[in-house]
């Protein structure tokens, strides 16, 4: 079995999963990517590597997912649990089963892949790394994203107690938080001069930040330049988190 590291990212088809995925292969890392959009394959190959359909929200699938990666390539030294939906919303009217499915996704399904990556990285002997996509919404709230709010500052949680049950085993855990990010879910702002002068006016950079900005950050977190570094949250985002201002 190669030694070259394999890396899992899930949510890997496009956006800021994908730059995810370039990043780590181009420090020569096998790129596995998960998603539940049928283009994964078509985006795994283009990196050279594998791509496999996976609802993140299904625990059983999860399983099976990496069932067939240890199969077929062995196990996972690098895991980027990047897959994750909003699903915005009014508060007093939002919907139950859609608050599930959004925790399903973003923070019990990081819970599975995490337990099982771990799992397998000790039983291997492999010093790995897991690096979750948070968000500033793990700090700051959006009334209208209730269940993704939530997650992320769930998340932030679970990166810590992750990060200490598992460094015993040479594995750590960290995270990052993007800010306003140029990708497919603010194409609606982009296209609003109104709604991108706001994203602006909270951002001390004065810009959107790119998928690239992001990745190089989790290469960072999956390097041995971050050997020191476990149980963290990262936040890229332009100063957004450190801004206080009274109009």
């Amino acid at each position: 079995m190669s030694q070259t590291p394999l890396a899992l990212i899930t949510g890997g088809a496009q956006g800021i999963g994908y730059a995810c995925a370039e990043a780590l292969a181009a420090e020569g890392a096998r790129i596995i990517l998960a998603d539940i959009q049928d283009s994964v394959q078509e985006a795994a190959a283009r990196l050279g590597g594998a791509g496999y359909l996976c609802d993140m929200g299904d625990a059983a699938a999860v399983g099976a997912l990496f069932d067939r990666i240890e199969a077929e390539h062995g196990a996972v030294t690098y895991l980027v649990n990047n897959a994750g939906i909003a699903a915005p919303g009014d508060f007093l009217d939002y919907d139950l089963a859609t608050f599930d499915r959004v925790l399903d996704i973003n923070l019990r399904g990081v819970f599975v892949a995490t337990q099982r990556a771990g799992r397998s990285m000790v039983a291997h002997g492999i010093k790995g790394a897991v690096v979750n996509m948070s968000s500033i919404n793990a700090q700051v709230a959006i009334p209208s994203i209730p269940a993704y709010c939530a997650s992320k500052g769930g998340l932030m949680q679970l990166t810590k107690v992750a990060a200490l049950a598992l460094a015993p085993h040479g594995i750590r855990v960290n995270a990052v938080g993007p800010g306003s990010i140029d990708t497919e879910m603010m194409a609606g702002v982009n296209a609003n001069p109104e709604a991108m002068n706001m994203v602006l006016s909270r951002t001390p950079l004065k810009r959107v930040g790119t998928a690239q900005e992001i990745a190089n950050v989790v290469a960072f977190l999956c390097s041995d330049k971050a050997s020191y570094v476990t149980g963290e949250t990262i936040y890229v985002d332009g100063g957004r988190l450190g801004l206080n201002y009274t109009c």
